[in-house]
C-alpha cells in the first residue's frame, strides 16, 4: 500500500497527491499530517514550519498554503488532528538540489493535539500551556484583523488588546452557561476564560473593523468546544437553547 492508498483508505483527500503534506476528511472532521523522527523535539512532533514555506530554489512550496488551511480547520473549526509516522531518505532531484523523499511509513493514525512554538507547529499528546483560542486583533482604536500574516495560533493577525477590552467589559464568566473558573477552582482559575469570535475569522476575507464588546464574547472551554463541534459553528443562541433543553 502506498501513501495515497493509505490516506484514501481513511477517507481523506488533498489537492495534489504528489506534493501535499496534509490531508482532510470533511465528513468525519479530521486532518492528517505526517511526521518524521528527525523532526521530533522531545514529546513534540513537528508537522509544519514557517521555514518550509520556500524551497531551496526560493520558490514558494505548493503544499504550504494547503497545510495552513488544514491547520485553520483544527484551530477554528474543531477538526481532530491525526498523524502517521514517515521515514525519509535524502535524494538529489533533477535540478541538483538535495531533497527528502518518503522511504516508508506506518499505516496507523494517532490522535494528537496541536500547538505552536515560535515558527513551528507540533502534534502533542496534551496541551500544557494556556491555549490562546481567543481571537486577537491589532490597532488600539479600530481593531483591524484578517490580514494573512502568521502570528501565534493561526493565519490571521491578532492582538491581546481587543481580548483585554472584551474581558474588562464582560468579565471572566461564560456568557453561555455562566461558568466561573475562579469560583470553581480558586486562584488557579482566576482570569481564565476563552474569548469567542461571534463571526469566525476563517469566514472573514480581507481586513475588517471589530468591536471588542459586540464581536467578542467570553465563554468557557466546554461551550467553546461545543460551538465548534459541528462543521458549521453553532450560534450563541443555539447553544443556549441546547443547554436549556437538556437541564
Amino acid at each position: 500500500m502506498n501513501r495515497k492508498q493509505f490516506i484514501q483508505s481513511v477517507g481523506a483527500t488533498c489537492l495534489n497527491w504528489n506534493w501535499s503534506w496534509s490531508f482532510v476528511n470533511h465528513d468525519k472532521r479530521f486532518v492528517v499530517f505526517g511526521y518524521s523522527e528527525n523532526d521530533r523535539n522531545g514529546d513534540k512532533l513537528k508537522i509544519l514550519s514557517e521555514d518550509w514555506k520556500f524551497g531551496q530554489d526560493g520558490k514558494k512550496k505548493k503544499a504550504y498554503p494547503q497545510s495552513l488551511k488544514h491547520i485553520d480547520l483544527i484551530q477554528n473549526e474543531g477538526y481532530q488532528l491525526k498523524v502517521f509516522k514517515l521515514e525519509y531518505e535524502t535524494i538529489q532531484n533533477k535540478k541538483g538540489f538535495k531533497v527528502e523523499s518518503i522511504k516508508s511509513f506506518e499505516c496507523e493514525l494517532k490522535d494528537k493535539k496541536l500547538t505552536k512554538d515560535k515558527r513551528d507547529w507540533f502534534a502533542v499528546d496534551f496541551i500544557t500551556e494556556f491555549e490562546q483560542i481567543a481571537e486577537y486583533v491589532e490597532n488600539s482604536q479600530e481593531y483591524l484583523e484578517g490580514s494573512i500574516t502568521l502570528i501565534n495560533v493561526n493565519a490571521y493577525e491578532r492582538n491581546h488588546e481587543a481580548r483585554d477590552k472584551c474581558l474588562k467589559y464582560h468579565k471572566y464568566i461564560c456568557k453561555i452557561c455562566g461558568f466561573d473558573f475562579e469560583k470553581k477552582y480558586g486562584d488557579i482559575g482566576r482570569e481564565y476564560i476563552h474569548v469567542h469570535h461571534i463571526i469566525p475569522l476563517s469566514k472573514i476575507k480581507g481586513e475588517y473593523s471589530i468591536n471588542p464588546i459586540k464581536d467578542l464574547i467570553p465563554i468557557c472551554a466546554n461551550c467553546h468546544a461545543m460551538i465548534h463541534r459541528k462543521k458549521e459553528a453553532l450560534t450563541i443562541e443555539a447553544l443556549k437553547k441546547i443547554i436549556e433543553t437538556n437541564r
